[in-house]
């Protein structure tokens, strides 16, 4: 009998929540993620599906940043290793426990590029109430880098043009 009771309390609760969502709009703008100590944001219309790591399939003569290809959800994406990828250095090796906090996030569909970034960790969503500063990125900042936001702790999050990205030859030009 409790047990029904916790769940008409539940759905009450949800129903409220889904309300409230409907009324107030929208209030995240970004995703939150961390790769390799760093904190960058992804715009919620430019990410896709958020996936588990999943194992590729290796392509040969490619950069090192691109791991190759995986089936996600029955679709073929190529997967680049995100960290690797703004370094310029090979991808780091990844211990176990390393590779289940980390995630595949996909591209927009409305990119047209079939690809997913490897990042270490989710950090959530995040809106403009979450950030107490804005400024420009560096003058030698790659394009696809967006603003740089402030916390109210003081982190520095690094927003991420995915689609500048997305059309940007070196990210497109997979060759080794």
């Amino acid at each position: 009998m409790a047990n029904k009771q916790a769940l008409r309390d539940l759905q009450t609760r949800l129903a409220q929540r889904l309300q409230a969502a409907r009324s107030e709009g929208v209030a995240a703008s970004w995703l939150g993620v961390e790769i390799r100590g760093g904190k960058y944001l992804f715009p919620l219309s430019h990410s896709g599906e958020i996936f588990p790591w999943s194992t590729t399939q290796f392509v040969p003569y490619t950069q090192p940043w691109y791991l190759g290809v995986a089936n996600l959800r029955g679709g073929l994406y190529g997967v680049v290793d995100f960290a690797s990828y703004l370094s310029g250095a090979a991808p780091a090796a990844r211990s176990d426990m390393a590779r289940n906090e980390s995630r595949l996030i996909a591209l927009n569909a409305a990119l047209e590029v079939n690809c997913a970034l490897l990042i270490d960790r989710l950090a959530g969503l995040k809106n403009a109430a979450s950030f107490v500063d804005v400024a420009d990125p560096g003058a030698d900042a790659p394009d696809f880098f967006g603003k740089v936001l402030t916390d109210e702790t003081g982190a520095q999050w690094q927003e991420i043009n995915l689609q500048t990205l997305s059309a940007e030859l070196p990210f497109l030009t997979i060759r080794a």
